[in-house]
Order: structure tokens, then C-alpha cells, then sequence
């Protein structure tokens, strides 16, 4: 599955987050380290959906939410 992730450049940090897995995020000093970082948040994110027996949110198409 591929999830839309958005990275963003603040003043000392790059941050990201998943917009289709509320409170999945990750911040780090670079951009390949968020990248990095927020792929092992997705892993984890859906490890516990399942592991609490919750479905596991589809992907959106970018094409749906405008990118």
C-alpha cells in the first residue's frame, strides 16, 4: 500500500505526516531521516491497528484529494 505522506520544511526540522493515518508522524533534522523515520511510523501505525483489531485505512489516490 502506498500512503500519501507530506514532509514539510520548517526553520531547523523537516516534519511528516500521513493524511491517511491520523497521529502518524515523524520529525528529524533531514530530509531522508523523516523519510526514513516516517516509513517505520506506517510499519508500526498499522502493526497496532491490527494488533487492536481495527481495519486498516486504504490508501487515498492523489488524484482524489487534489495533489
Amino acid at each position: 500500500m502506498q500512503y500519501t505522506v507530506v514532509i514539510e520544511k520548517g526553520p531547523t526540522s523537516y516534519g511528516a505526516h500521513v493524511l491517511e493515518l491520523p497521529g502518524c508522524v515523524a520529525a528529524a533534522e533531514t530530509r531522508e531521516e523523516v523519510s526514513t523515520l516516517i516509513r517505520e511510523a506506517i510499519q508500526l501505525y498499522i502493526e497496532e491497528l491490527k494488533k487492536d483489531g481495527l481495519s486498516v485505512p486504504e490508501p487515498t489516490s492523489p488524484e482524489l484529494i487534489g495533489l
